[in-house]
């Protein structure tokens, strides 16, 4: 089963940038339910960049962070920067260029994680610079519905884990059916103290009637 974790896309910016430690653009997207701190969103169709790494999720976000950011910050076949975005998503498997919010990490049934990055509205799978790394994919996904809980603290894998339970019971009871695993999704730069951090995590869904 393929698991997502969305780590804070501001801490590309901040590591160069710490004024923009705030300042990511998040993909594009529409809430189209609200029930306190779960969100169902639609999203409009996204380009990623995505590398797969072995390790905990903890250190996932790390290794796969690096290739990642080193592409947005220039290693591609233009030479330019891509502005980040948030957040960064970890997911388990089975010119400068803005980085959004946040970055994904998805686990593979064998324990590696896809990290990834979502590229800003303006670039199109033309005008995106390749990666020179070739262990890097760039990719364009379709628009989706997305299920979302947030929650502040540390970002465990425990505490993402306990709010994923939470967030299936919701979908359950509300007649939503989800359509892929779930994603992990942090917001902020490493600095900002634990209570203050955003955290999601962020499920695929249909309506239970489609």
């Amino acid at each position: 089963m393929r698991k997502l974790f969305a780590a804070g896309a501001a801490i590309a910016a901040a590591i160069f940038n710490p004024t923009a430690a705030n300042a990511a653009e998040e993909p594009p997207h529409e809430v189209i339910a609200s029930d306190g701190n779960i969100e169902v969103r639609q999203y409009k169709p996204q380009i990623l960049a995505e590398v797969t790494v072995t390790g905990d999720m903890r250190r996932a976000g790390n290794s796969g962070f690096r290739p990642l950011a080193d592409f947005i910050f220039g290693n591609n076949t233009a030479k330019q920067s891509i502005e980040m975005t948030a957040p960064v998503t970890r997911t388990p498997a089975s010119r400068k260029i803005e980085m959004t919010a946040p970055v994904t990490r998805t686990e593979t049934s064998g324990g590696d994680w896809v990290v990834a990055f979502v590229m800003p509205e303006e670039w199109t799978m033309e005008t995106l610079p390749a990666p020179n790394n070739p262990d890097i994919t760039i990719r364009e996904v379709p628009g989706e519905m997305i299920a979302a809980i947030r929650f502040n603290g540390a970002g465990r894998e425990s505490e993402h884990r306990k709010k994923q339970a939470e967030l299936e019971a919701w979908l359950r009871a509300h007649d939503y059916v989800a359509t892929g695993s779930a994603r992990y999704a942090g917001y902020n730069a490493p600095w900002v103290p634990a209570p203050f951090k955003r955290n999601e995590v962020m499920i695929p869904v249909r309506p239970a009637s489609q």
